[in-house]
């Protein structure tokens, strides 16, 4: 007989993207938290007006490579920072939402514009504020050093931290998923 399993445990989850085709297949829209999923959650201050982050080139490929199959991507976040908006022109993303406190509604909005339901949406959050946002998708995604409280409501947790390679990891998981990794591949062949 087994003992019922402990609820304050982390989920187990697969490591390999077959554990997830049929939600994964489904995406049409990754929205990624900023601090702690696109940078590894530090905030550098310069003394001035400014603060200093920074990104991970694998993730930024990793969103432009989504982009080309026609996956939407772009940013949700609580802080408000002119380095993020210039990365989300550097990488061309779809939107990028900034000084969200409350999350959820932005989001409601993001996918109302964009025409996608939240079941075709994925999410990359790391902490207490983004968990609004993780229950709302239909691929939600906690990075690897993620609060707990997040972790436990992932459909996925990936292997690499947040600014780390994390997003990279989710968007070659969903190209997989959804058949288009050869074909992105082959791009960068011809």
């Amino acid at each position: 007989m087994h003992a019922p399993p402990d609820e304050s445990s982390e989920p187990e989850l697969s490591p390999t993207p077959e554990g997830f085709t049929s939600s994964a297949k489904k995406v049409r829209l990754l929205v990624c938290d900023v601090d702690g999923v696109l940078t590894d959650g530090r905030i550098i201050l310069d003394g001035g007006n400014a603060d200093i982050k920074a990104f991970s080139v694998l993730d930024g490929l990793g969103l432009r490579m989504l982009k080309t199959v026609g996956i939407k991507v772009g940013l949700l976040t609580g802080r408000k920072s002119d380095v993020v908006a210039r990365r989300a022109t550097e990488l061309d993303l779809d939107f990028c939402v900034q000084g969200a406190t409350y999350k959820r509604p932005r989001l409601e909005e993001i996918l109302a514009r964009e025409q996608v339901s939240p079941e075709e949406a994925a999410y990359i959050g790391d902490d207490i504020i983004d968990l609004p946002c993780l229950k709302m998708v239909g691929f939600p995604v906690a990075v690897a050093d993620a609060h707990p409280e997040v972790k436990r409501v992932a459909a996925y947790l990936t292997r690499q931290n947040g600014g780390r390679g994390a997003v990279r990891e989710t968007a070659e998981l969903l190209l997989q998923a959804q058949g288009h990794w050869q074909e992105v591949l082959e791009r960068f062949f011809t």
